[in-house]
């Protein structure tokens, strides 16, 4: 048999080309536009079509929404009276796609291919719908329906009825029309094209699973029911129906699951497959529509609502008119398509048994993350990245990484001398040529803050990565505190003071080009509120404050902030302290680790499970808090230092040994 098929390069079209060539004696021509030509041979290659037998696959060069298809007079005078069936599968099948285009693909398409197939006085003309043609009819919809459909008034749907509608009109000759269900992927390979469906909540569910336990009961959202169907039922059905001894002229078979699915059910099913919580309990999203339209508008004309509304549904890669189509309200009858298959082993699996190769597929495949680059290369590359405290410990390991990533890396310190020495030792690390400045400078005081700013703006144009990490630590109970009132005002000078003058300054050229990230070293004292180190904590809490302040701010400029509640980290800042040999710390170049993280990511911030769990304690139960870091406080003295005792040895108690024995690999 002779076949002419519209959107062969498509998801569906593609197979049931290659299911129409595995018939004895076949001939399939195709409609190509002319600059899709470099596809063909990968199309020829995927019908497995080589050599003499490539001849089965003939394109026809045309356009969809030029008149008779865009194709030439003499092509359409060769085919004329030779095919025996046409499958007009070509549209978009896009929620997003702006009205004009949809209009344009699917209804002046069909119309076009409408034309060609009388042109060429096929025998048969078979228009691949969709259910959507039906609108949001309320109730089931059966197969000898097609004027009852009824709200029409979104793009997709309405431009599904009316090419439909231009078949059952317009068509002279005989012709059936299919109307496939919600298509996914192969339900035995996975295999998907792109996303749409039921796939734009599949984001959803593994942030979900990213954040909680699998055991975790969760809330989901229950609505209306979808139906879902995979692409290789829809083909085999498609093919069989269409060559099927029954009459066809002006049929409609809907394509679908006989059984169809709640929307809970549904994002519960693709949770268990992604090991995400079970959504264990549901809200009814028809209770939205208990909320009066004028409230709604009124809400959404409200700047800040736009604006959540739109940041969490572009997080989550959701179409603006999702939302709208979860209290679906339409049921399909299928009786005609179930009578057309009775005996042929075709029947649409259940979504359950397939589920797990739809998700497996999306996250090898589909993610959106898989296809954005999230090296630090990709990140910082040519870039100028500020470092300040660069010469030692965390900052060094940190320009270390920027610098091998290709950024242009900028450190300063007070000791000019250690400064050279970490210049020789990243450019070791990150090859010669990297691009390593580095500035003796005081950040505390003001005057040589400001010559240093001066300069880097007119050296380097200010900066796109600033790295807020030199800073100074006091461990101190506040009892041996009181006659050294300096050691609060000189903390304070460099970790706030010190790192808002370097902010500060390089604000103004961040805002000019409409970007820029401040990664801001904090300590995991802030959150679990650690004794011993009231002055460090206060001024990194200060410093954590003021982000939370500018954050808000500037979150409409194009500059963002993250703040790193950092655990203990073994720096030079740390060995005064001797009881620290003992407990578990993480590696400068682990440090660096987390803030090479905050600048590909850039959440706002980045915290240890410890830190969380201890702000979460301060907050729920501050009473118990204060006595878990009392009893901490009196197991885990003063060091010599900090008492003033040269030459003492801190002795540790039965009790404080055995803690740390348990908290190790516990980073604090």
């Amino acid at each position: 048999m002779q076949y002419f098929v519209t959107g062969a390069t498509g998801f569906i079209g593609k197979r049931l080309v290659r299911k129409l060539l595995d018939r004895r004696g076949s001939t399939v021509h195709f409609l190509l536009r002319p600059e899709s030509e470099g596809k063909l041979p990968e199309l020829l290659a995927y019908w497995g079509l080589s050599g003499a037998a490539k001849a089965r696959a003939v394109p026809v060069y045309g356009d969809l929404t030029a008149k008779k298809l865009g194709v030439a007079a003499d092509a359409i005078k060769a085919l004329k009276g030779r095919i025996d069936a046409i499958y007009h599968l070509a549209a978009v099948y896009d929620l997003g796609a702006d009205e004009a285009a949809q209009v344009q693909v699917n209804i002046e398409g069909t119309r076009s291919a409408v034309e060609f197939a009388q042109a060429i006085q096929a025998g048969h003309f078979h228009h691949v719908s969709s259910i959507a043609a039906a609108g949001l009819y309320e109730g089931v919809f059966r197969e000898d329906m097609f004027d009852e459909a009824e709200g029409l008034d979104h793009p997709y749907f309405m431009t599904k009825h009316e090419s439909e509608k231009i078949v059952r009109k317009e068509c002279k000759l005989p012709w059936t029309v299919f109307r496939p269900a919600m298509v996914v992927g192969d339900s035995a390979t996975g295999e998907m094209d792109k996303i749409d469906g039921p796939y734009y909540f599949f984001k959803l569910i593994q942030r979900m699973r990213q954040l909680l336990p699998p055991w975790m009961p969760a809330v989901g959202l229950e609505g209306g029911r979808v139906n879902i169907v995979p692409v290789d039922f829809v083909v085999a059905a498609l093919d069989h129906i269409s060559h099927a001894k029954l009459e066809l002229d002006r049929k409609c078979f809907h394509l679908v699951d006989p059984v169809g699915y709640r929307v809970g059910d549904v994002l519960d099913i693709f949770s268990k497959a992604a090991h995400a919580p079970k959504m264990n309990l549901f809200v009814n999203a028809a209770l939205l529509g208990f909320i009066p339209k004028s409230v709604k508008k009124g809400l959404m004309a409200l700047a800040p609502v736009r604006r959540v509304r739109n940041a969490v549904m572009k997080d989550l890669g959701l179409p603006e008119d999702m939302l709208t189509f979860v209290n679906y309200p339409t049921r399909f009858d299928c009786r005609d398509t179930q009578a057309a298959l009775k005996g042929s082993g075709i029947a649409c699996p259940n979504l359950k048994d397939y589920a797990w190769r739809l998700w497996d597929y999306w996250e090898r495949h589909l993610d959106p993350d898989l296809f954005i680059d999230r090296s630090l290369r990709g990140t910082v590359g040519g870039k100028v990245v500020l470092v300040t405290g660069g010469s030692s410990g965390i900052g060094l390991a940190a320009a270390c990484k920027f610098a091998e990533a290709g950024a242009v890396t900028v450190i300063c310190a007070r000791d000019a001398d250690k400064l050279d020495e970490a210049v020789k030792e990243i450019k070791a690390f990150a090859g010669k040529d990297a691009k390593v400045f580095s500035y003796s400078v005081d950040i505390a005081d003001e005057a040589g803050c400001k010559s240093f700013l001066e300069a880097l703006h007119a050296e380097h144009g200010g900066v796109d990565f600033l790295i807020n990490n030199a800073g100074r630590s006091i461990r101190r109970a506040i009892e041996n505190s009181y006659e050294r009132f300096h050691d609060f005002e000189r903390t304070m000078q460099l970790n706030y003071f010190g790192c808002l003058r370097v902010t500060m300054g390089v604000l103004p050229a961040m805002v000019a080009k409409k970007k820029g990230h401040i990664v801001n070293i904090s300590s995991i004292g802030v959150l679990t509120n650690a004794p011993r180190f009231s002055a460090y904590v206060a001024s990194k809490a200060a410093l954590d404050a003021w982000t939370r302040c500018a954050s808000s701010e500037y979150a409409d400029t194009g500059i963002s902030f993250t703040t790193i509640n950092m655990p203990l980290v073994r720096t030079p800042m740390i060995a005064p302290t001797k009881i620290y040999n003992n407990v578990p710390t993480l590696a400068p170049e682990e440090a660096a680790d987390m803030i090479a993280q905050a600048c590909v990511y850039k959440p706002v911030r980045i915290a240890t499970r410890l830190g969380t769990a201890g702000q979460v304690l301060h907050a729920l139960a501050p009473r118990v808090a204060q006595i878990v870091m009392n009893t901490s406080f009196r197991m885990f003295p003063d060091s010599e230092a900090a008492k003033g005792e040269k030459g003492a040895k801190p002795q540790l108690s039965a009790e404080a040994v055995a803690l740390q024995q348990m908290m190790r690999g516990i980073h604090f």
